[in-house]
């Protein structure tokens, strides 16, 4: 796409944001419950989102896309329902756009506070999952944000669809339909010019692979929420219950192996090793290829040998990386150096140990005797996700409602000077 075209796009959106900005709670909420209402009649298999998603999904498996990523790309009836329900859920919450916050007196009478406000027009940059459109749409809506939406050609057909839904049912609610507004995919040059909109795009968040992450980043002439790979690690602890831990494992790792939240690496104290992995080693049969360090080896045969690179891989497959530990700071301090800041776990019995993991790790969510596919918008009560941020300016960990807006200083005076 030119940049003149861009450039159109972003106008178009930045005067849509000034009326989103001030719109009412019951506009938005119209809006949301006619995009939910819309998914729900399109659920079932026939119809034009349906279609539309199934060349998606055959064109992905002709071109040799990984068993992951057509996953991600895949709007069956549940998954639609699904979205609809998230969309439901975000027009439920309170608007946080108008919040006011920490308002005090001054000892010279004024009184100062915050006030929650849009951040203005942001940019979705992603691949193979139309779910982010209608979460992003959703998420942007309700917090007074305009979104430029620039979906992959995996996805093309999907997005074109589910754009348009959203967008008549925005304009059935009274607010401007550019508030959304899907940007065709184009090659990388398209992204950098996109991301170099100073002044028209006000934050860039870009959900994908490593690569397109990188790219973003390096090239982007605005700020940038980075969700970088997902390397979430599961410390199995010294005297933790085996049959919790295996639950975990299985969930972890094989309920979605595609998703970011997925368990890549497992590390079990020395003490536990004998008892535990044989079990972990059966999840074979479920596909799990198990790669280990020399010890793991010892103890599960079958696996392969683990090599440098597989500490800190992100997978996206039915693929888990196991290393023996001898302590509870041997697994801090690998984590330290293998992780990437987006989900670790724990399983312990241990309340001492449970709190020092999780002061001493530096992750966007940690997580005691639980899954780390808790690491979700929806499951933390935030409706959805526009994404998960690892790192900390200005949001850390999933971002919802509140994670799209800025303060803004308010003073209310009797005719003080200074």
């Amino acid at each position: 796409m030119l940049t003149e075209e861009l450039v159109e796009l972003a106008k178009r959106a930045r005067k849509a944001a000034r009326t989103l900005s001030i719109a009412s709670r019951e506009a938005k909420d119209r809006a949301l419950v006619a995009i939910a209402e819309a998914l729900r009649a399109q659920a079932a298999e026939g119809s034009p989102l349906r279609a539309a998603n199934a060349e998606d999904v055959e064109a992905a498996r002709a071109a040799g896309l990984a068993p992951a990523l057509v996953d991600r790309l895949i709007l069956d009836e549940p998954r639609i329902l699904g979205i609809a329900a998230a969309v439901t859920q975000i027009a439920s919450f309170e608007d946080p756009v108008g919040e006011v916050l920490g308002m005090k007196q001054r000892p010279n009478g004024l009184s100062v506070g915050q006030v929650r406000i849009p951040l203005g027009v942001i940019a979705m940059i992603y691949e193979a999952r139309p779910n982010v459109t209608v979460d992003s749409a959703a998420l942007c809506l309700k917090s007074g944000n305009a979104v430029l939406l620039r979906g992959g050609k995996e996805a093309a057909r999907s997005n074109a669809a589910l754009g348009e839904l959203v967008r008549a049912a925005v304009a059935s609610a009274g607010l401007p339909a550019d508030a959304v507004q899907i940007v065709p995919p184009s090659d990388r040059e398209g992204i950098r010019l996109l991301v170099g909109l100073a002044g028209k795009i006000d934050l860039v968040i870009p959900r994908g692979g490593e690569g397109l992450i990188r790219f973003v980043t390096e090239h982007a002439r605005v700020p940038v929420i980075q969700h970088y790979k997902g390397v979430c690690h599961l410390y199995v602890d010294e005297g933790a219950d085996l049959n919790m831990a295996l639950r975990l494992v299985e969930n972890g790792k094989l309920s979605r192996p595609g998703v970011c939240n997925a368990l890549e690496c497992l590390l079990v104290h020395e003490s536990v090793a004998l008892a535990f992995l044989p079990r972990v080693g059966k999840l074979a049969a479920q596909g799990l290829e198990i790669r280990g360090d020399q010890a793991t080896r010892a103890v599960i045969p079958s696996a392969k040998p683990a090599s440098t690179e597989d500490y800190g891989q992100e997978f996206l497959a039915p693929i888990l990386a196991i290393r023996i530990v001898g302590s509870l700071d041997e697994a801090l301090d690998h984590i330290a150096q293998y992780g990437s800041n987006h989900t670790e776990a724990i399983c312990t019995r241990s309340y001492e140990r449970a709190q020092r993991f999780s002061r001493a790790v530096d992750a966007s969510c940690v997580l005691v005797n639980a899954s780390t596919r808790f690491n979700d918008g929806g499951e933390l009560g935030l409706g959805a996700e526009i994404g998960i941020s690892t790192t900390k300016l200005h949001a850390y960990g999933p971002m919802g409602l509140e994670s799209l807006t800025a303060k803004k200083w308010i003073v209310f005076g009797e005719g003080q000077v200074r």
